[in-house]
């Protein structure tokens, strides 16, 4: 009896000590929740650094995307992207749906959103350019009748590889559930250079894909850019023509040590 007692007791130490070995995380907030302070806003038909009708804008600690000053949406697609580059690191996003869709706005992206992961930077993109070449990881709210998953990829003007194989077409599906009504999302992005990248919903993986590279379409004007593996870049969110909130843009840099 006794020799099994010390036995549990050097079993639980060992936890413990395993438990206590392991390094915290430290994630920065991409967010300061007072402005836009450390991003740069690029709207289709405006300069980098015009924040059109202020689309993007803080209320109450939260980031907003809003529609307010258009009368018609008119393709304006905007980002917001942040003024460093980034290459190993995780992306937490937590964001909602609401509101209804400005007018003018596609079918497409009725509650659609995405962060762009390895983007080109808002300065080398055309004024008339509607998307930055990126690998898109997108967000879709629920219409409250279809399946809608979220956590999807799209591939403005880059390509990727899905189970092993070139992946042709623009967007692919996540296995991810549908999130209706305006509730908060959680999704989090494993992103290791042009290797692999994982969108996790809810601490479930929902989509993987490989060999991130500059190449496709979908971008237009298409950017001067050199096709091959694209590794690191700027980290944007989308105004698509539905309002959305952000209440967290948080990331943990997994840079390699040297």
């Amino acid at each position: 009896m006794k020799k099994n007692y010390i036995i549990l007791l050097l079993v639980v130490c060992m936890i413990a000590g395993c438990k206590q070995s392991q390094p915290e995380e430290k994630w920065i907030s991409l967010f300061n929740g007072k402005d836009l302070t450390g991003w740069t806003v690029k709207i289709k038909g405006y300069p980098a650094g015009e924040n059109f009708g202020n689309t993007f804008y803080v209320e109450d600690s939260i980031l907003k995307v809003k529609y307010d000053a258009y009368d018609e949406f008119s393709d304006r697609f905007g980002h917001l992207f942040t003024n460093k580059s980034y290459s190993h690191y995780k992306l937490r996003v937590e964001y909602r749906f609401t509101g209804n869709q400005v007018k003018g706005g596609p079918g497409w992206a009725y509650r659609n959103s995405g962060a762009m992961l390895h983007s080109q930077a808002p300065e080398t993109m055309a004024v008339e350019q509607d998307f930055p070449v990126s690998v898109e990881a997108q967000m879709l709210g629920g219409n409250g009748v279809d399946n809608r998953p979220t956590g999807n990829v799209c591939t403005p003007g880059t390509e990727v590889w899905i189970d092993g194989s070139l992946y042709k077409d623009h967007c692919c599906n996540s296995s991810s559930q549908t999130y209706h009504g305006n509730r908060w999302v959680t999704l989090e992005m494993l992103v290791l250079g042009d290797s692999i990248v994982h969108h996790i919903i809810d601490r479930d993986t929902v989509m993987t894909y490989t060999r991130i590279t500059v190449g496709g379409g979908n971008v237009n004007p298409k950017p001067d850019i050199a096709e091959g593996p694209l590794k690191s870049g700027r980290i944007a969110l989308q105004s698509e023509s539905h309002p959305i909130e952000f209440r967290k843009v948080e990331l943990l840099d997994l840079t390699p040590a040297k």
